[in-house]
Protein backbone atom coordinates (compact mmCIF):
# COMPACT_ATOMS: atom_id res chain seq x y z
CA UNK A 1 0.00 0.00 0.00
CA UNK A 2 0.72 3.88 -0.23
CA UNK A 3 0.85 5.63 2.87
CA UNK A 4 0.08 9.28 1.69
CA UNK A 5 0.68 11.32 5.35
CA UNK A 6 3.89 8.95 6.35
CA UNK A 7 4.94 9.41 2.82
CA UNK A 8 5.40 5.80 2.56
CA UNK A 9 5.49 2.75 0.73
CA UNK A 10 4.27 -0.70 2.61
CA UNK A 11 6.33 -3.58 0.58
CA UNK A 12 3.95 -6.93 0.82
CA UNK A 13 6.96 -8.27 3.26
CA UNK A 14 5.72 -5.31 5.42
CA UNK A 15 8.98 -3.72 4.92
CA UNK A 16 8.98 0.28 3.94
CA UNK A 17 10.47 2.54 2.13
CA UNK A 18 9.99 6.36 2.75
CA UNK A 19 9.73 8.46 -0.36
CA UNK A 20 10.18 12.23 -0.75
CA UNK A 21 8.54 12.24 -4.48
CA UNK A 22 6.69 9.31 -5.65
CA UNK A 23 5.91 8.47 -9.02
CA UNK A 24 3.63 5.40 -9.73
CA UNK A 25 4.63 3.63 -13.08
CA UNK A 26 3.02 0.05 -12.38
CA UNK A 27 1.94 -0.16 -15.75
CA UNK A 28 -0.66 -2.83 -16.94
CA UNK A 29 -1.93 -6.15 -16.21
CA UNK A 30 -3.50 -8.44 -19.00
CA UNK A 31 -7.23 -8.84 -18.66
CA UNK A 32 -8.98 -11.25 -17.56
CA UNK A 33 -13.02 -12.45 -17.52
CA UNK A 34 -13.61 -14.70 -14.95
CA UNK A 35 -13.14 -17.94 -17.29
CA UNK A 36 -13.04 -20.91 -15.81
CA UNK A 37 -9.63 -22.26 -15.65
CA UNK A 38 -8.45 -18.92 -15.99
CA UNK A 39 -5.46 -19.61 -13.41
CA UNK A 40 -4.43 -22.83 -14.56
CA UNK A 41 -0.57 -23.62 -15.41
CA UNK A 42 0.46 -22.93 -18.86
CA UNK A 43 -2.42 -20.13 -18.66
CA UNK A 44 -0.56 -16.41 -19.41
CA UNK A 45 -0.34 -13.31 -20.61
CA UNK A 46 2.34 -11.52 -22.87
CA UNK A 47 3.04 -8.88 -20.32
CA UNK A 48 5.95 -9.09 -17.56
CA UNK A 49 9.12 -10.51 -17.76
CA UNK A 50 7.82 -13.58 -15.65
CA UNK A 51 4.73 -14.52 -18.91
CA UNK A 52 8.11 -14.85 -21.13
CA UNK A 53 9.48 -17.38 -18.35
CA UNK A 54 5.84 -19.32 -18.24
CA UNK A 55 6.62 -19.90 -22.22
CA UNK A 56 9.89 -20.69 -21.90
CA UNK A 57 9.26 -23.48 -19.32
CA UNK A 58 5.97 -24.92 -21.50
CA UNK A 59 7.18 -24.44 -25.13
CA UNK A 60 9.66 -27.24 -25.51
CA UNK A 61 6.89 -29.84 -25.02
CA UNK A 62 4.01 -27.65 -26.70
CA UNK A 63 2.02 -29.17 -29.27
CA UNK A 64 -0.47 -26.63 -29.84
CA UNK A 65 -1.15 -22.90 -28.50
CA UNK A 66 -4.62 -21.01 -28.12
CA UNK A 67 -4.65 -17.51 -28.15
CA UNK A 68 -7.19 -15.36 -26.92
CA UNK A 69 -7.90 -12.14 -28.16
CA UNK A 70 -6.33 -10.16 -31.16
CA UNK A 71 -4.74 -6.91 -31.59
CA UNK A 72 -0.64 -6.07 -31.43
CA UNK A 73 -0.32 -8.42 -27.94
CA UNK A 74 -2.33 -11.30 -29.47
CA UNK A 75 -0.40 -11.05 -33.23
CA UNK A 76 2.94 -10.69 -31.51
CA UNK A 77 2.72 -14.05 -29.40
CA UNK A 78 1.81 -15.55 -32.28
CA UNK A 79 4.70 -14.79 -33.80
CA UNK A 80 6.37 -16.21 -30.92
CA UNK A 81 4.82 -19.81 -30.78
CA UNK A 82 5.23 -19.44 -34.45
CA UNK A 83 8.92 -19.11 -34.66
CA UNK A 84 9.04 -22.63 -32.43
CA UNK A 85 7.16 -24.39 -34.82
CA UNK A 86 4.35 -24.80 -32.70
CA UNK A 87 0.66 -24.88 -33.82
CA UNK A 88 -1.31 -21.82 -32.90
CA UNK A 89 -4.83 -21.55 -33.07
CA UNK A 90 -5.84 -18.01 -32.49
CA UNK A 91 -9.48 -17.04 -31.26
CA UNK A 92 -10.69 -13.20 -32.46
CA UNK A 93 -14.04 -12.35 -31.39
CA UNK A 94 -14.03 -9.68 -33.69
CA UNK A 95 -15.61 -10.36 -37.44
CA UNK A 96 -12.24 -9.07 -38.68
CA UNK A 97 -8.47 -8.69 -37.28
CA UNK A 98 -8.73 -5.99 -34.90
CA UNK A 99 -11.13 -4.20 -36.85
CA UNK A 100 -12.11 -1.64 -34.27
CA UNK A 101 -8.64 0.41 -34.99
CA UNK A 102 -8.29 -0.75 -38.69
CA UNK A 103 -10.24 0.11 -41.31
CA UNK A 104 -11.70 -2.72 -43.34
CA UNK A 105 -8.96 -3.06 -46.14
CA UNK A 106 -6.32 -3.09 -43.76
CA UNK A 107 -7.76 -5.89 -41.54
CA UNK A 108 -8.67 -8.11 -44.12
CA UNK A 109 -4.79 -8.01 -46.28
CA UNK A 110 -3.53 -8.72 -41.98
CA UNK A 111 -6.06 -11.79 -41.70
CA UNK A 112 -4.50 -12.68 -45.08
CA UNK A 113 -1.37 -12.44 -44.15
CA UNK A 114 -1.86 -14.38 -40.38
CA UNK A 115 -3.27 -17.43 -42.86
CA UNK A 116 -0.56 -17.38 -44.92
CA UNK A 117 1.79 -18.22 -41.87
CA UNK A 118 -0.26 -21.17 -40.60
CA UNK A 119 -1.55 -19.85 -37.98
CA UNK A 120 -5.13 -21.13 -37.50
CA UNK A 121 -7.28 -17.99 -37.45
CA UNK A 122 -11.02 -18.40 -35.78
CA UNK A 123 -13.02 -15.00 -36.34
CA UNK A 124 -15.85 -14.32 -34.67
CA UNK A 125 -14.59 -16.82 -32.05
CA UNK A 126 -14.34 -16.65 -28.18
CA UNK A 127 -13.19 -18.43 -25.34
CA UNK A 128 -15.76 -20.16 -22.93
CA UNK A 129 -13.92 -21.97 -20.58
CA UNK A 130 -10.17 -23.71 -20.10
CA UNK A 131 -9.85 -27.03 -19.07
CA UNK A 132 -7.60 -28.87 -16.55
CA UNK A 133 -5.28 -32.05 -16.70
CA UNK A 134 -4.63 -33.88 -13.25
CA UNK A 135 -1.82 -31.66 -12.48
CA UNK A 136 -3.46 -28.83 -11.98
CA UNK A 137 -2.36 -27.50 -16.31
CA UNK A 138 -4.15 -26.19 -19.22
CA UNK A 139 -5.03 -29.61 -21.67
CA UNK A 140 -7.82 -27.55 -24.28
CA UNK A 141 -9.97 -25.00 -24.12
CA UNK A 142 -13.64 -24.46 -25.21
CA UNK A 143 -14.63 -22.10 -27.52
CA UNK A 144 -18.17 -20.47 -27.23
CA UNK A 145 -19.17 -22.14 -30.56
CA UNK A 146 -18.50 -25.50 -28.35
CA UNK A 147 -15.59 -26.66 -29.72
CA UNK A 148 -12.96 -28.06 -27.89
CA UNK A 149 -9.34 -27.28 -29.10
CA UNK A 150 -6.27 -29.13 -27.42
CA UNK A 151 -3.44 -27.07 -26.36
CA UNK A 152 -1.42 -27.15 -23.52
CA UNK A 153 0.04 -23.11 -23.71
CA UNK A 154 -3.44 -20.89 -23.56
CA UNK A 155 -2.55 -17.18 -24.39
CA UNK A 156 -4.61 -13.89 -23.02
CA UNK A 157 -4.05 -11.27 -24.86
CA UNK A 158 -7.79 -9.18 -24.54
CA UNK A 159 -6.23 -6.60 -23.62
CA UNK A 160 -4.88 -4.79 -20.62
CA UNK A 161 -5.97 -2.93 -17.52
CA UNK A 162 -4.19 -0.71 -15.21
CA UNK A 163 -2.04 -2.19 -12.43
CA UNK A 164 -3.72 -0.06 -9.68
CA UNK A 165 -5.46 -2.72 -7.38
CA UNK A 166 -2.93 -2.03 -4.52
CA UNK A 167 -4.11 1.90 -4.62
CA UNK A 168 -7.03 1.32 -3.32
CA UNK A 169 -7.40 2.60 -0.01
CA UNK A 170 -4.66 4.93 -0.40
CA UNK A 171 -6.16 8.20 -1.15
CA UNK A 172 -5.03 8.70 -4.21
CA UNK A 173 -8.01 9.28 -6.34
CA UNK A 174 -8.23 6.09 -9.25
CA UNK A 175 -10.56 5.95 -11.97
CA UNK A 176 -9.87 3.49 -14.47
CA UNK A 177 -6.03 4.23 -14.22
CA UNK A 178 -4.30 6.96 -11.26
CA UNK A 179 -6.01 10.31 -12.26
CA UNK A 180 -3.28 12.87 -13.31
CA UNK A 181 -3.55 16.65 -14.15
CA UNK A 182 -1.54 17.77 -17.60
CA UNK A 183 0.92 17.78 -15.52
CA UNK A 184 0.91 14.14 -14.40
CA UNK A 185 0.62 14.80 -10.82
CA UNK A 186 -2.04 13.44 -9.06
CA UNK A 187 -4.42 14.70 -6.65
CA UNK A 188 -2.00 14.19 -3.45
CA UNK A 189 1.23 16.50 -3.41
CA UNK A 190 4.55 15.03 -4.52
CA UNK A 191 2.81 11.60 -5.99
CA UNK A 192 2.68 11.53 -9.77
CA UNK A 193 1.86 8.90 -12.27
CA UNK A 194 3.08 8.09 -15.77
CA UNK A 195 2.77 5.33 -18.20
CA UNK A 196 -0.14 2.09 -18.89
CA UNK A 197 -1.52 3.34 -15.30
CA UNK A 198 -2.09 6.85 -16.03
CA UNK A 199 -5.34 8.68 -16.68
CA UNK A 200 -6.25 12.25 -18.08
CA UNK A 201 -9.03 13.42 -16.27
CA UNK A 202 -10.12 14.00 -20.14
CA UNK A 203 -8.54 12.36 -23.31
CA UNK A 204 -6.01 15.75 -24.72
CA UNK A 205 -7.73 15.95 -28.40
CA UNK A 206 -8.89 12.76 -29.56
CA UNK A 207 -6.96 11.05 -27.78
CA UNK A 208 -8.03 8.23 -24.90
CA UNK A 209 -7.70 9.55 -21.22
CA UNK A 210 -5.87 6.34 -21.08
CA UNK A 211 -2.78 5.21 -23.56
CA UNK A 212 -1.52 1.94 -22.86
CA UNK A 213 1.57 2.34 -25.74
CA UNK A 214 5.21 2.74 -25.53
CA UNK A 215 5.54 6.02 -27.03
CA UNK A 216 3.42 7.54 -24.12
CA UNK A 217 5.02 6.21 -21.57
CA UNK A 218 8.33 7.50 -22.90
CA UNK A 219 7.00 11.06 -23.67
CA UNK A 220 5.10 11.55 -19.86
CA UNK A 221 8.95 10.33 -18.53
CA UNK A 222 10.46 12.90 -20.36
CA UNK A 223 7.85 15.41 -19.42
CA UNK A 224 7.57 14.62 -15.47
CA UNK A 225 11.88 14.51 -15.83
CA UNK A 226 11.92 17.76 -16.17
CA UNK A 227 9.39 18.33 -13.49
CA UNK A 228 11.21 16.64 -10.55
CA UNK A 229 13.97 18.32 -11.66
CA UNK A 230 12.72 22.02 -11.20
CA UNK A 231 11.33 23.08 -14.98
CA UNK A 232 7.51 21.89 -14.43
CA UNK A 233 6.44 20.61 -18.15
CA UNK A 234 3.27 19.79 -19.11
CA UNK A 235 2.75 16.64 -20.92
CA UNK A 236 2.17 17.38 -24.48
CA UNK A 237 2.32 14.10 -26.50
CA UNK A 238 1.65 16.09 -30.05
CA UNK A 239 -0.01 13.89 -32.65
CA UNK A 240 -0.68 10.65 -32.71
CA UNK A 241 1.40 8.29 -34.13
CA UNK A 242 2.52 4.11 -33.46
CA UNK A 243 4.40 1.55 -34.79
CA UNK A 244 4.33 -2.57 -34.76
CA UNK A 245 4.30 -5.26 -36.49
CA UNK A 246 2.25 -7.98 -38.03
CA UNK A 247 4.85 -11.00 -38.57
CA UNK A 248 6.13 -9.54 -41.42
CA UNK A 249 4.38 -6.63 -42.41
CA UNK A 250 5.11 -3.02 -41.17
CA UNK A 251 2.77 -0.73 -39.37
CA UNK A 252 2.72 2.74 -39.11
CA UNK A 253 0.55 5.46 -38.37
CA UNK A 254 0.31 9.09 -37.84
CA UNK A 255 -2.69 11.40 -37.13
CA UNK A 256 -6.12 10.39 -37.00
CA UNK A 257 -7.57 7.57 -39.46
CA UNK A 258 -10.80 6.10 -38.16
CA UNK A 259 -11.73 2.50 -39.02
CA UNK A 260 -15.20 4.19 -39.80
CA UNK A 261 -15.40 7.15 -41.33
CA UNK A 262 -16.18 10.23 -39.94
CA UNK A 263 -18.61 12.44 -41.07
CA UNK A 264 -16.44 15.29 -41.72
CA UNK A 265 -13.33 12.62 -43.25
CA UNK A 266 -12.38 11.28 -46.83
CA UNK A 267 -10.27 8.42 -47.46
CA UNK A 268 -7.36 6.96 -49.70
CA UNK A 269 -6.62 3.12 -49.42
CA UNK A 270 -4.43 1.91 -52.53
CA UNK A 271 -3.18 -1.71 -51.48
CA UNK A 272 -0.47 -3.58 -53.78
CA UNK A 273 -1.18 -6.24 -55.83
CA UNK A 274 1.02 -8.36 -53.62
CA UNK A 275 -1.62 -8.06 -50.65
CA UNK A 276 1.53 -6.96 -48.52
CA UNK A 277 1.95 -3.43 -48.86
CA UNK A 278 -0.85 -0.55 -48.54
CA UNK A 279 -1.32 3.10 -47.43
CA UNK A 280 -4.85 4.87 -46.10
CA UNK A 281 -4.76 8.54 -46.31
CA UNK A 282 -7.82 10.46 -44.31
CA UNK A 283 -8.12 14.06 -45.38
CA UNK A 284 -11.34 16.28 -44.65
CA UNK A 285 -13.82 16.08 -46.95
CA UNK A 286 -14.78 19.95 -47.82
CA UNK A 287 -11.02 21.47 -47.12
CA UNK A 288 -8.70 18.83 -48.18
CA UNK A 289 -6.59 19.48 -44.91
CA UNK A 290 -4.49 15.77 -44.22
CA UNK A 291 -5.93 14.52 -41.12
CA UNK A 292 -3.76 10.98 -41.01
CA UNK A 293 -2.11 8.24 -42.51
CA UNK A 294 -1.60 4.46 -42.04
CA UNK A 295 1.18 2.83 -43.72
CA UNK A 296 1.26 -1.18 -44.18
CA UNK A 297 4.87 -2.50 -45.64
CA UNK A 298 6.19 0.56 -46.66
CA UNK A 299 8.33 2.85 -43.60
CA UNK A 300 7.73 6.52 -43.91
CA UNK A 301 9.43 9.15 -42.40
CA UNK A 302 7.44 10.49 -38.59
CA UNK A 303 8.87 14.44 -39.06
CA UNK A 304 6.92 14.23 -42.91
CA UNK A 305 3.89 13.85 -41.26
CA UNK A 306 4.14 15.65 -38.11
CA UNK A 307 5.16 18.99 -40.54
CA UNK A 308 2.67 18.10 -42.51
CA UNK A 309 0.10 18.01 -39.23
CA UNK A 310 1.55 21.12 -37.83
CA UNK A 311 1.00 22.87 -40.70
CA UNK A 312 -2.63 21.65 -41.78
CA UNK A 313 -1.50 21.00 -45.25
CA UNK A 314 -3.83 19.92 -47.92
CA UNK A 315 -4.05 16.36 -48.87
CA UNK A 316 -2.99 17.10 -52.46
CA UNK A 317 0.47 18.36 -50.59
CA UNK A 318 1.29 15.33 -48.89
CA UNK A 319 0.32 13.46 -51.95
CA UNK A 320 2.94 15.74 -54.25
CA UNK A 321 5.70 15.33 -51.97
CA UNK A 322 5.18 11.58 -50.52
CA UNK A 323 8.77 10.92 -51.96
CA UNK A 324 10.31 13.02 -49.47
CA UNK A 325 8.36 10.94 -46.57
CA UNK A 326 9.64 7.68 -47.40
CA UNK A 327 12.31 6.29 -46.07
CA UNK A 328 12.51 2.11 -47.01
CA UNK A 329 16.22 0.98 -47.59
CA UNK A 330 18.13 1.87 -50.45
CA UNK A 331 17.48 -0.47 -53.60
CA UNK A 332 14.05 -1.08 -52.71
CA UNK A 333 11.07 -0.76 -54.81
CA UNK A 334 9.07 2.76 -54.61
CA UNK A 335 5.89 2.75 -55.19
CA UNK A 336 4.88 6.41 -55.00
CA UNK A 337 4.47 7.11 -58.43
CA UNK A 338 1.33 4.10 -58.54
CA UNK A 339 0.34 5.58 -55.33
CA UNK A 340 -0.10 9.36 -57.08
CA UNK A 341 -1.57 8.33 -60.08
CA UNK A 342 -4.37 6.04 -57.83
CA UNK A 343 -5.31 9.22 -55.79
CA UNK A 344 -5.51 11.63 -58.46
CA UNK A 345 -8.08 8.98 -60.65
CA UNK A 346 -10.20 8.83 -57.73
CA UNK A 347 -9.90 11.94 -56.23
CA UNK A 348 -10.15 15.46 -57.97
CA UNK A 349 -7.69 18.66 -56.62
CA UNK A 350 -10.07 21.02 -57.68
CA UNK A 351 -11.22 22.20 -54.36
CA UNK A 352 -8.68 24.21 -52.66
CA UNK A 353 -8.75 26.09 -48.89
Amino acid sequence: NVNINEKALILNDDSIINYDKLVIATGSIPNKFGWSGQDLKGVTGLYHKQDLETLEAFAPTCKRAVIVGGGLIGIELAEMLSSRNIPVTFLVREKSFWDGILPFGESQMINRHIIEHHIDLRLETGLLKILSDENGQARAVVTDKNETIECSIVGLTAGVSPNINFLKNSGIELGSGVKVNRFLATNIKDVFAIGDCAEQHEGIGLRRPIEAVWYTGRMMGEALAQTLTGNPTQYNPGHWFNSAKFLDIEYQTYGWVWAHKKEYEEQFYWEHSCGKLAIRISFHKETRVFLGINTFGIRMRHEFFDKALNENQTVDDVIKNLKSANFDPEFYTSYENEIQKAFYANFSTTKTL
